[in-house]
């Protein structure tokens, strides 16, 4: 008799238990394909970094964008993506449903925003560009250089030009540090790869003397199909033992007292960047070099001219002797401001 009644119980409990699981079943399978509640425009989703899939579950349905967090984190196991959703900002729209939710979020789908970090800038420029754009989180703000190159894995290393120049895009709540290890590994990669490809018999040592070459020429034109020849007059002037007596590097010495003219005193500032005094390359670069720059330095022009002088429109006259480039100096730089005078004093 207490057999047969143990037996009922069981096959009851057992039947229950199926109903149960058919009925959920049913639930989750309804869950999974309803469509979210949205405003017609649709909405934006957060999902900051550390987040669970229940923290996420719980955060949807406060927002009223699903019914129930607890079908949401089943179907999130059922599917087994529970640990594999993303950080960031999502883009929710109208005809979406929890499983297309689930599926964005996995997948990282998630709105992204830019910043361009121009060839030429200093490392202070692109680190004031960052720490103003409004979805990156700021975790170093007044550390020094040395505080942030420390910070971001690479210490006793100088920061300038060692960040590749690009327009990045990246989710909200991207760090500084995560940003700017990105662009140093980048500048890292695509300077090796240039290095590993140079041109021979350069009078260059190593791939870090080769980015200073190229922020030198990054700052001395914005024509791209001058870098060869800028860089062939440097490498010729290396070789020979010339001083490189590039205005750029001057003006990077003087740092914040450069008031935006170069004068007589300041060629002869003794600073470990005033090519006029020293041969050689400058320390470290003084800017962040594009990718035709790096190449320029790496790759010169066949050219054998000693000197180049700005015509006053962006572009240089290259001269192969002394004698020429004075010229030069006086049709395009003398006469120049002969003429800027005259225009002055009848204005």
């Amino acid at each position: 008799m207490m057999f047969r009644i143990v037996k009922k119980l069981f096959v009851m409990g057992v039947l229950i238990l199926v109903i149960g699981i058919s009925i959920l079943v049913i639930q989750l399978y309804r869950f999974q394909s309803e469509i979210i509640s949205l405003p017609d425009s649709g909405r934006t989703f957060v999902i900051i970094p550390g987040s669970n899939i229940k923290t996420i579950a719980h955060q949807l349905s406060l927002e009223k964008i699903i019914d129930d967090p607890w079908l949401f984190i089943l179907l999130a196991r059922v599917k087994g993506v529970e640990t594999k959703v993303r950080a960031g900002e999502y883009r929710l729209q109208q005809d979406q449903s929890a499983l297309d939710l689930l599926d964005t979020f996995t997948k990282g789908h998630s709105i992204q925003y830019s910043l361009s970090i121009i060839e030429g800038w200093s490392f202070r420029e692109m680190i004031h560009e960052m720490q103003k754009h409004p979805v990156i989180t700021n975790q170093l703000r007044g550390k020094s250089d040395a505080e942030i190159m420390a910070t971001i894995g690479y210490p006793g290393q100088h920061p300038e030009g060692l960040f590749f120049p690009d327009t990045y895009r990246f989710p909200r709540g991207t760090t500084d540090i995560q940003f700017l290890q990105r662009a140093y590994r980048l500048m890292q990669n695509y300077l090796q790869r240039e290095w590993d490809n140079r041109a021979p018999d350069l009078p260059i040592a190593s791939s870090y003397e080769a980015l200073i070459l190229a922020s030198i020429i990054e700052k001395e034109t914005g024509v791209a199909h001058e870098r060869p020849l800028i860089a062939a007059v440097f490498i010729q002037r290396l070789k020979k033992g010339m001083r490189l007596q590039t205005d750029p590097t001057i003006i990077y010495g003087l740092g914040e007292s450069f008031d935006g003219n170069i004068r007589a005193r300041d060629l002869k500032k003794d600073t470990p960047y005033n090519t006029y005094l020293h041969k050689g390359l400058t320390p470290t670069p003084i800017a962040l070099p594009g990718l035709e720059a790096i190449r320029a330095a790496l790759h010169p022009a066949d050219n054998d001219a000693l000197y180049f002088v700005s015509r006053g429109d962006g572009t240089h006259h290259f001269s192969k002797t002394l004698k020429e480039h004075n010229k030069a100096v006086v049709k395009y730089q003398l006469k120049g401001r002969k003429n800027r005078r005259k225009i002055s004093s009848e204005s």
